[in-house]
């Protein structure tokens, strides 16, 4: 069974709304969507809480410099 959820999100790099559509039948994923608008990847991670019985969505820029 496939489970799509859509959401919209809003850009890190530049602030416009994305809509996404999450199959989150897999589990816990870890992937990179481009913004429409920019064209820059967006990192998403989504993980399954089987307490809560809900997806907790995570969404970010990923470009964080380390030194």
């Amino acid at each position: 069974m496939i489970n799509v959820k859509s959401r919209t999100v809003i850009c890190p790099h530049c602030g416009h709304h994305t809509h996404l559509d999450l199959d989150v039948s897999n589990g816990d994923q870890d992937y990179y969507e481009e913004c429409t608008n920019c064209c820059q990847e967006i990192h998403i991670k989504t993980h399954f809480d089987e307490v809560k019985r809900a997806i907790d969505i995570a969404f970010d820029a990923d470009d964080e410099q380390f030194y």
